[in-house]
């Protein structure tokens, strides 16, 4: 029995996600690390463990339905090769259904049983004959639990979210969240231009877009692993969301500053400040974890950077020494993670309505501490990659009534003129920058610049 290798590599990366709690992007990163695989193979396999992510909660509902048995008594295994098979079926037009079926039959027997196999074997069969069929929860009757299911999201999200912006906008946003996001990457103009670049990708077979909003932007239609781009390999860029890149021109980091990133990993933000910086000057960027500084130390390396000190420092401690001493700070603050949901779909499964609490509490210990290390005069933004307003424009204004040396710093003094007037949060405020997934096209983030008065 020849068991065909992507399918069951995304079965085993699923399982790894579900019963050991695997980060989808580095279980996904370890099992594609092998040489063997195609590029093909790769897309494959990408596709079905990030579709199946997007999609769990409504492949579930459907299994559910087809299904004798319930859920939560279906092992593993099966459960997870079920699911790769309803995927197959109902979300993708480019896998004949015989093939769906019959390759999750042969993992069924390898991974479970002869009973499993035929289980498997009538579940899939009969959902690809009702496919058309399938009875979906009552949008008049429920519009929770119809948005929950058809854009398959946690329910007390989607409650959160009608809320906070109403059916069309919640919708919208649903919707942003299941869709493929740009592989953005940032031309780092240190070693080359980003027309240059662009011209080096497209000889190299990449499909490549201008980015939307800034000029170091570039958008590649046609990504494959970053180990393979000659291009990443000799520092010419670095991947980064356009809104991420945001924070660091907010920040606006002048050649010779003295500037603290206080959450720094994996780097992105901290490298385009020294790339702003012309890398002149200091930049000190610390992270609570060892293995994360050496993701820094690695692409501060391969970037060609050298005003970047790495140390592994807790932000919510207070570092006596740097009172009152740095130019400009950047908290990237730890955050719920809800603006990312299209980048790692995961996020939909392991956050919690609950997690908030601990969380804001975090952020305002990190802001207030971090607050301490401004001069006179100096800045300090605050981004996060969530949306949610506990977060974000709360922790600031809570942050500002008991810190009256701050004020809030118009945002989009230092950004290009032709984006200025784009991003205005939902209340319509410009004293933020909030951008949304299906508003703005990039990432849901966060931007607040406060200076330190004189």
């Amino acid at each position: 029995m020849n068991i065909d290798i992507p399918r069951e590599t995304a079965v085993k990366i699923l399982y790894d996600i579900d019963k050991n709690g695997a980060y989808s992007n580095i279980s996904l990163g370890k099992h594609l690390d092998n040489g063997k695989l195609k590029d093909i193979d790769r897309a494959f396999i990408t596709e079905l463990v990030y579709g199946i992510l997007k999609w769990k909660l409504t492949i579930d509902f459907i299994i559910s339905r087809f299904s004798k048995i319930k859920l939560k008594k279906i092992s593993p295994w099966i459960l997870n090769i079920l699911r790769t098979g309803v995927y197959q079926i109902i979300f993708t037009d480019k896998v004949p259904v015989s093939a769906a079926c019959n390759e999750s039959v042969k993992l069924a027997k390898k991974y479970g049983h002869a009973a499993s196999s035929k289980y498997v074997n009538g579940v899939l069969r009969n959902i690809s004959r009702n496919k058309d069929a399938i009875k979906y929860p009552d949008k008049k009757g429920n519009l929770s639990e119809f948005l929950s299911i058809k854009y398959s999201h946690p329910l007390w999200m989607v409650d959160e979210w009608l809320k906070r912006h109403g059916e069309e906008f919640t919708e919208e946003l649903l919707k942003s969240n299941n869709e493929t996001p740009h592989f953005t990457i940032r031309a780092n103009t240190l070693k080359i231009s980003r027309d240059s670049l662009k011209k080096i990708l497209e000889e190299d077979g990449f499909e490549v877009e201008f980015g939307q909003y800034l000029d170091e932007a570039l958008i590649i239609k046609n990504p494959k692993s970053l180990q393979r781009m000659d291009a990443f390999n000799k520092g010419y860029f670095q991947v980064q969301d356009e809104s991420s890149m945001l924070a660091g021109r907010v920040l606006n980091p002048k050649p010779g500053d003295f500037v603290l990133d206080v959450c720094s990993a994996p780097g992105g933000k901290t490298t385009h400040l020294a790339q702003l910086m012309d890398n002149r000057g200091r930049i000190v960027a610390r992270d609570i974890y060892e293995h994360k500084i050496e993701l820094i130390n690695q692409a501060v390396k391969r970037l060609g950077i050298g005003i970047i000190e790495t140390e592994v420092f807790d932000a919510t401690l207070f570092d006596e020494k740097l009172e009152g001493r740095v130019d400009k700070v950047l908290v990237d603050a730890p955050c719920t993670g809800l603006g990312i949901i299209r980048r790692k779909p995961d996020i939909k499964w392991t956050r919690e309505k609950e997690d908030k609490n601990e969380i804001i509490k975090l952020q305002k210990k990190i802001l207030y501490t971090s607050s301490k290390y401004v001069k006179k005069g100096g800045i300090i933004v605050y981004s996060t990659c969530t949306i949610e307003p506990e977060e974000n424009e709360n922790i600031i204004e809570e942050f500002l009534k008991d810190n009256k040396d701050f004020y809030l710093e118009n945002p989009w003094e230092s950004l290009p003129e032709k984006i200025r007037d784009l991003f205005k949060n939902v209340n319509g405020k410009r004293e933020y920058i909030q951008l949304y997934p299906n508003k703005h096209n990039v990432d849901g983030f966060f931007i607040a610049k406060l200076k330190k008065r004189s």
